[in-house]
């Protein structure tokens, strides 16, 4: 009989020993998963501003339009030419400015023309950028980059094809045809130095942007860019 007993006392500390190895398991495994890096998704947008007189210009026909046709959409977002239009994980975001710094670093600055106001049916009203082809120029050197701006097959990046600054857009039927019978006997001028590209972003399914970067254009040969890449 104690025999017995003492075979079970010298047993329990074993089954508390396992018992306690297993948990122990249990805790590193869970930890383990808490430390695997959670990565943001991003909806991000290249763009060029206007001079601050300029924009402050074209804000003031984008709240008169929000007012006149009950379109509060039209003053969400500021005056800009969409240069490029991606979604991307943040773990991307590096290599994504480091190209778009090297493309804009032999960009030259360029002269942006703007005269009165063009039209998608039935849906967005906007200014026409009448100095198309440095901007579409710009566009295809952009393109050089669209391997690292592609999420996946569905999410392809958006270049610009057809330079504009928007009004307003997502407009139901009866807004469109209305505002656009008021702004296509509209007149409008303006125009503006792009010196520098600008890289926001927002989380998706968010309303508010962020600034990520400014790319300067520094009008640099290419021959000299590729050589300081490697000195």
């Amino acid at each position: 009989m104690l025999i017995f007993i003492a075979a079970t006392n010298l047993i329990k500390p074993i089954i508390i020993l396992m018992t306690h190895t297993f948990t122990t398991e249990e805790t590193l495994q869970r930890n383990s998963v808490v430390q695997i890096p959670a990565y943001n998704t991003y909806d991000y947008l290249l763009i060029l501003a206007p001079h601050e007189a300029l924009a402050e210009k074209i804000m003031n026909i984008k709240e008169a339009f929000a007012k006149r046709y009950k379109c509060p959409f039209a003053v969400s977002i500021k005056p800009q030419l969409t240069l490029l239009k991606f979604m991307q994980l943040d773990m991307a975001e590096e290599r994504i400015v480091n190209r778009l710094r090297t493309i804009a670093t032999t960009q030259a600055p360029i002269k942006v023309e703007l005269k009165d106001f063009g039209s998608y049916p039935s849906h967005t009203i906007y200014i026409n950028v009448t100095s198309k082809v440095p901007l579409l120029d710009l566009s295809k050197a952009l393109r050089e980059a669209q391997s690292l701006l592609k999420y996946n097959p569905d999410f392809k990046p958006f270049f610009l094809n057809e330079p504009h600054i928007t009004i307003a857009r997502k407009l139901v039927p009866w807004q469109y045809e209305k505002a656009w019978l008021e702004y296509s006997n509209s007149a409008f001028t303006g125009r503006f130095i792009a010196n520098k590209m600008t890289l926001i972003k927002r989380k998706v399914d968010h309303n508010t942007y962020q600034h990520v970067a400014d790319f300067e254009f520094q009008n640099e040969p290419v021959a000299a860019t590729q050589g300081s890449l490697f000195g």
